[in-house]
């Protein structure tokens, strides 16, 4: 049989199997979402209802002073009364009086910044270790050089698992690394209760 080929034909079920293997495998190539990822990590969050316009968007300055880098953030209310959002900086070290309360981290105690007592921290400037950031050469030789280094990044308080995690995002705030920290609370307006007791 040298030089002669013969075509044998698929066995329809090969056939169908072959067609619905190459389906199943572009369609799970293409970009999906899920409409039903609720809006909190926590279990005894209530999911709430906003308008658009009641969606907080800010631009923070990110520390330390001077550095150039900001963050452009956009976050939803978790408060049950209308609230607004207020941005506080210390210079470090500094001290602040806030406590677990309701599955929020409830300030205590108002403070010489101006967080007042029931504002809920939202937002912490934290310090950890990476890579360095940027798309320059440099940077990407840093990269591969396994070059890590202080970054700063605002770490969402809502989305702590333990409240350790608050604590150890509020105190990498330190002198070595930075000249301020940012604090971001959620103030309510009005004579409105913040949270409800449960």
């Amino acid at each position: 049989m040298s030089g002669i080929s013969k075509r044998l034909p698929l066995p329809s079920t090969m056939l169908t199997g072959v067609v619905v293997a190459l389906f199943l495998c572009l369609a799970s190539s293409l970009p999906s979402s899920s409409a039903f990822v609720g809006p909190f990590d926590r279990p005894n969050a209530r999911p709430q209802t906003f308008l658009l316009s009641q969606v907080f968007e800010q631009m923070v300055d990110l520390p330390p002073s001077g550095s150039g880098l900001s963050a452009k953030m956009k976050f939803e209310p978790v408060l049950d009364v209308p609230s607004e959002i207020v941005e506080i900086r210390y210079k470090v070290p500094f001290g602040l009086d806030v406590a677990p309360k309701n599955n929020f981290a409830v300030c205590t105690k108002d403070g010489p910044g101006g967080e007042k007592v029931g504002d809920v921290l939202r937002y912490t400037s934290q310090w950890t270790l990476g890579l360095p950031r940027g798309d320059g050469v440099i940077t990407t030789a840093m990269s591969f050089s396994g070059g890590i280094s202080w970054q700063c990044s605002m770490f969402d308080v809502m989305r702590a698992k333990r409240w350790e995690d608050v604590v150890a995002a509020l105190t990498s705030n330190v002198e070595q690394r930075t000249d301020e920290v940012v604090l971001l609370f959620e103030r309510p307006l009005g004579d409105g209760d913040a949270y409800k007791e449960e």
